[in-house]
């Protein structure tokens, strides 16, 4: 998906240290890109890296030596390189974006019938969204105007960073699918994705942006220049998987609403497992939940090995994300021996990753393997964010089964509602033949109304698309 962060300095000092540190503290959000770009002494600087093979720190850590500014922006992205540079009426920028951009090919046609002449193609033949944010900005006479144009006209989402040389503009997605927040210390403010990745570099909460919302940091504070929206439709996904432990969205803890989910789980169960275990990483939390209120022990019957490995879902071929998440799972056999097991992870999407893991622990002695996802099926590709990269709906697990039972790929809105309830025969069909497919012993998802309850916040600000297609 991608995430961001950036250093307004209220004393004209550099701010390559916490840029640094903060954008690195997003890591977990992206593999393929890493940037920063910084404004001081008049000029601005920028670079890109490359991190499929190597962390951030590494490969940034001599451009910190090199790279001098008081303002500056900077990210990982999972996808496009950025952030750009962009010299238009507005001046030179640098901007970052986190974004998903389903009307692409319309939004070209507008800006070249307005005038622009080319758009610099990634390798793979895409257009690189964040260029495309960029061009749509410039279409208006005022960067704010244009800003706002921007989050009006995508179908998608957009969250973003603009540096200049004036200040940084910051703006929340129109709908507030993706955060965007800001710290607050004495010589600076910081603009993040992720309110973890400020503190330890000696920021306070200073506020959050509300959906649609455009601000202005600059070393004299912080200006609204359009106030939020009432309209709020936040990724739910954003709790049961992108989060790390530490985050917070809305006020809500991403641990404390994992904790909640498997206690959500448990309450619903009727199975006796010897033990309960997490997916690494992020089952991990929603087991804990279910343990603590299952009182079946929590343990660790596989370690994920991360000192070398990167993260499963790179590199971008399936194939081979699928055999590094398999390489990355060690067993510990006296926990796996004879045991009935009952495992936890965030979802399923295709099921490869968890059919491996099932087969590994029966292939290490495993008696029993009970499957509890911690959200429901999903049963609709995202239009929000880039939860993956699939091309088609039927690379999910469920749309497959459907369309199996149902004999058709295209089955009507109203026949995919009936298997997005619970409580209805279609929803159990599905789930036997998943189970059937993956080899588990017993499958059970987690309800929708119960993860909205582990959530917290009204389930009208929630965004539940890819669970039951509702917008």
């Amino acid at each position: 998906m991608g995430g961001f962060f950036g250093v307004v300095s209220t004393k004209n000092e550099d701010c390559l240290f916490d840029l640094f540190f903060g954008v690195d503290y997003h890591s977990h959000l992206g593999t393929r890109r890493g940037g920063m770009a910084v404004y001081g002494d008049g000029k601005f600087n920028r670079s890109i890296h490359n991190i499929e093979n190597a962390p951030f720190r590494t490969k940034f850590d001599r451009d910190i030596q090199e790279m001098k500014g008081s303002m500056g922006i900077g990210c990982i992205s999972d996808y496009e390189p950025q952030p750009l540079m962009v010299r238009s009426h507005h001046g030179t920028y640098a901007i970052t974006t986190v974004s998903r951009i389903n009307n692409t090919d319309e939004l070209v046609k507008t800006v070249f019938a307005n005038g622009s002449s080319h758009f610099l193609e990634m390798s793979g033949g895409d257009i690189n969204p964040t260029e495309l944010v960029a061009s749509l900005i410039n279409q208006k006479e005022n960067i704010i105007d244009g800003i706002k144009y921007a989050l009006d006209v995508i179908d998608g989402s957009l969250t973003m960073l603009i540096l200049t040389e004036k200040g940084i503009y910051a703006a929340r997605d129109k709908y507030g699918r993706t955060p965007l927040v800001i710290g607050k210390k004495d010589d600076a403010y910081c603009m993040a994705f992720e309110d973890f990745s400020y503190r330890n570099l000696g920021y306070s909460d200073y506020k959050e942006l509300g959906p649609g919302e455009i601000d202005i940091v600059t070393p004299e504070g912080v200006k609204v220049l359009l106030p939020a929206g009432d309209k709020k439709k936040v990724c739910t996904f954003l709790w049961v998987y992108y989060g790390y432990p530490s985050s917070s969205y809305e006020g809500i803890s991403v641990e404390k609403m994992r904790y909640n989910c498997g206690k959500a789980l448990a309450k619903r169960d009727n199975v006796t497992p010897d033990i309960v275990a997490g997916i690494p990483d992020s089952g991990t939390a929603h087991a804990i939940g279910y343990s603590n209120a299952s009182g079946i022990p929590f343990s660790r019957p596989f370690i994920k090995y991360t000192p070398t490995w990167p993260r499963s879902f790179m590199p971008t071929i399936q194939s081979k994300r699928d055999l590094i998440a398999k390489m990355k799972l060690l067993p510990v056999h006296d926990l796996i021996k004879g045991k009935s097991l009952l495992l936890i992870d965030d979802s399923i999407v295709r099921g490869t990753q968890l059919r491996e893991t099932t087969e590994f622990l029966y292939q290490n002695g495993a008696k029993e393997v009970h499957i509890r996802p911690a959200c429901p099926p999903l049963v609709f590709g995202c239009k929000y964010l880039n939860f993956s990269r699939s091309k088609s709906e039927m690379d999910l697990i469920t749309r497959r089964v459907i369309a199996r039972l149902e004999g058709t790929e295209n089955p009507s809105k109203e026949v995919l509602k009936e298997y997005t309830n619970p409580d209805s025969e279609k929803y159990a069909t599905m789930l036997e033949e998943i189970r059937k497919e993956l080899n588990f012993t017993t499958l059970r998802f987690n309800r929708l109304d119960d993860m909205l309850e582990a959530v917290g916040i009204p389930a009208e600000n929630l965004c539940t698309y890819c669970w039951n297609g509702e917008e």
